[in-house]
């Protein structure tokens, strides 16, 4: 199934959460129609308008907001000065469930791609009563295996490219947490210093991404305050193992039992291997996994995949309304 067709919102606003944080959120599609929320990946990227299209406008009510510290949310974390103690997994659950409160929405389908995913099973876990299915697509947990094969192991795919990664992290540091060094260089005082830290982390986001053929970088690193933005958030996390304990999502998986879920993830994702998807569908029961043989982390014809994985949930959640 392609893209639907472009939307805008029929409803948007900020919602004050805590902390100081306000985050934007929008409603498209149908009022009376399937709640779902979509989470954006990164940690960090926030909503695009393309977004939007994920989403069949006749059946669904869907829900998209910028997490707290990016995208329209306020205040964002591109400005150095702002805090990022009080951005974590536990703080972006709390979010989630004070925005379907303030919607007035009962139980919702959870959608989530890269990060997203994460953030959605740690939602989902926690509050399994509010969830009726969910569609996920390029599969993350979070583990520090996952975080270490990206900074780390991936050197094996990438040599060249990951020297240059490491090579604005003092060389006493290059044996140990690479996304905790590089969150201290994103937080050192001088200027010059923190945007050659965004780039380059931003370089190696563009590199591992994926092994297909004809990849091309994304744009939106062109642009530095979302540079800024999404190397602080993402480094932030990964320093801190993503709030979660080891295993946590894999461990806990049972709590989704009776969920139906549909896990999409590309064959040729090279950031996020196959195993991680496999784990968690063999953990999951009422879960089916999707592998798309053209695809890495997105591209190809994930996203088709994704928005029919999404559909597909349509029917096999009306009963519970």
């Amino acid at each position: 199934m392609d893209l639907f067709p472009a939307v805008e919102p029929h409803d948007s606003g900020h919602l004050d959460v805590s902390d100081g944080n306000s985050l934007y959120w929008e409603t498209v599609g149908s009022p009376t129609g399937v709640p779902v929320i979509h989470l954006h990946g990164g940690p960090g990227s926030g909503c695009t308008p393309g977004m939007r299209r994920y989403f069949d406008p006749d059946a669904f009510r869907a829900v998209l907001f910028d997490q707290r510290g990016c995208g329209r949310s306020t205040p964002r974390v591109d400005d150095p000065g702002i805090d990022l103690s009080t951005n974590t997994t536990v703080h972006s659950i709390a979010d989630i469930e004070r925005l379907r409160v303030h919607l007035g929405i009962e139980q919702w389908i959870v959608t989530g791609l890269s990060w997203g995913v994460t953030l959605g099973l740690a939602y989902a876990q926690a509050h399994p009563e509010r969830v009726i299915g969910m569609a996920l697509g390029a599969i993350t947990s979070g583990s520090r295996k996952e975080i270490d094969w990206i900074t780390r192991d991936m050197r094996r795919v990438f040599p060249r490219e990951w020297e240059r990664f490491v090579e604005p992290v003092p060389e006493n540091e290059r044996d140990g947490n690479l996304a905790a060094a590089y969150a201290r260089l994103l937080a050192d005082p001088d200027a010059a210093r923190r945007e050659e830290a965004a780039r380059r982390w931003c370089e190696w986001e563009d590199t591992h991404v994926s092994l297909v053929p004809g990849w091309k970088p994304l744009p939106r690193y062109q642009d530095p305050a979302f540079r800024m933005m999404f190397a602080r958030m993402v480094t932030h996390y990964w320093a801190h193992d993503c709030f979660l304990a080891e295993n946590q999502l894999l461990d806990g998986m049972e709590r989704l039992d009776g969920i139906p879920g549909v896990l999409v993830h590309g064959r040729y994702d090279v950031s996020g291997p196959l195993d991680t998807a496999w784990d968690l569908s063999r953990r999951w029961t009422g879960s089916r996994l999707v592998v798309v043989d053209d695809a890495g982390h997105g591209g190809g014809s994930f996203t088709a995949v994704f928005v029919d994985a999404i559909d597909s949930l349509r029917s096999r959640v009306s009963s519970t309304r």
